[in-house]
């Protein structure tokens, strides 16, 4: 295949991704003004419900200009060598393969994020500012941003470091020795996450002695669960929407509660998706998504062993000199497609366990407090009440409002 034709199918790719992602926002935007469902008529007063209305319509609108920015930004480097210039640049401080491809990196994501920064801020200043979400200072959000990026550079460059290292040594099998060191990185990051990132943006505290913590416990108990370690941390640092997650292993196991999630909900409902989490970990939901996730990982390295040295890729982008960097970029973008469909496949598993994580809720504890809570956090959220079917199969981790719904309802 000759780099011209090549070059013709990214720009498809690019192009004809973005088209059906548009399509998708236009069709589930179609729907906002949908009849409520009987059933989820609870939630919203019809004051909060225009409200809603008008934050989903917002929402959508800054979507489209955002989205189309960021894809003619990403055309527009291709077809005027981008790619080449920063390659150029790169190669200008060093010869060494690992040095460029890190400055290569650098000056993209880097340039990226500058470009895309003001969105960012419209994003939290104005729209979540005007709906009552907002809480961030411009303070915390320059941190947030300087504090993201000096992790993307140590973590993202040590890995991406490393992975140029092992190409220049094993050449085509590199993706062994890639596929290891992203497993190991994935494990720890699951066991320690919570412990290492978290408080570099958050204060963590051990949830207080007192009625919450006692029918937490109590529950825990009655499902064979041990917890030990239960926090809560300040997310109203930065937004009034609420959350709880589930992470670690072992003796490293957490349940972390926002802060905001105590202030919105009932004890008992908080209990109820915390059963919810526990669900997830007894039925090793967790276990198989990093098996899952790894699997993918794998494949997809063994994929780019196999393409990444191709000098085609590289004069595809315009670039004459074949690099790993470069074959890089062409091959992530030319992946798409198949990172679409196994995205599409793992949203469907995400889908099904949370239907089984509120079954297990239902059936340990309480399925009528854990509707409630559903209900309380999509009215908190503005949440989308009636989204379109093609867009919950495509972009939806979690089933909708009406459909945990009905699921929970199922045999009450």
């Amino acid at each position: 295949m000759t780099p011209e034709t090549l070059f013709y199918i990214i720009i498809a790719i690019i192009l004809i991704d973005f088209v059906i992602d548009k399509i998708l926002d236009t069709l589930n935007a179609k729907h906002f003004d949908d009849p409520i469902p009987n059933e989820l008529e609870d939630v919203y007063d019809n004051d909060e419900y225009e409200k809603s209305q008008r934050y989903k319509k917002e929402r959508f609108r800054f979507g489209m200009i955002s989205s189309t920015f960021s894809v003619l930004l990403t055309l527009g480097f291709i077809i005027f060598d981008g790619f080449a210039f920063v390659d150029n640049i790169a190669r200008n401080f060093s010869d060494n393969s690992t040095v460029v491809a890190l400055i290569f990196f650098g000056i993209i994501m880097l340039g990226s994020d500058i470009l895309m920064t003001p969105f960012s801020w419209y994003s939290t200043f104005v729209i979540e500012e005007k709906y009552g979400f907002n809480k961030t200072t411009k303070k915390t959000f320059i941190l947030d941003k300087l504090k993201g990026l000096l992790m993307g550079a140590i973590i993202g460059g040590g890995i991406l470091a490393l992975i140029v290292w092992f190409y220049q040594f094993a050449g085509d099998d590199f993706w062994w020795y890639a596929w290891i060191l992203v497993a190991v990185f994935s494990v720890f990051m699951n066991m320690f996450y919570a412990k290492l990132i978290v408080p570099l943006f958050n204060k963590q505290t051990p949830l207080n002695d007192g009625s919450l913590r006692t029918k937490i416990e109590q529950y825990a108990r009655s499902v064979g669960f041990k917890l030990d370690n239960i926090f809560v941390i300040d997310g109203s640092k930065r937004s009034t929407k609420a959350n709880a997650y589930f992470s670690g292993f072992g003796s490293e196991k957490r349940i972390t509660l926002y802060d905001t999630l105590i202030n919105d909900l009932e004890e008992e409902e908080i209990v109820a998706v915390l059963a919810h989490e526990v669900g997830h970990y007894k039925k090793n939901h967790i276990i198989v998504n990093l098996v899952v996730s790894l699997v993918t990982t794998g494949f997809t390295l063994w994929l780019l062993s196999l393409f990444v040295g191709n000098p085609v890729l590289s004069e595809t982008l315009g670039v004459s000199e074949p690099s790993f960097h470069i074959g890089l970029v062409a091959f992530g973008i030319l992946y798409s497609p198949i990172s679409e469909i196994t995205g599409l496949i793992m949203n469907y598993i995400s889908r099904k366990f949370e239907y089984q994580a509120d079954n297990f809720a239902k059936s340990t504890y309480d399925g009528s407090f854990l509707i409630s809570s559903l209900k309380k956090l999509s009215k908190n959220t503005l949440s989308n009440l009636t989204p379109h079917k093609a867009y919950i199969f495509v972009h939806y981790s979690h089933p909708s409002l009406l459909q945990r719904y009905r699921n929970l309802k199922a045999g009450i």
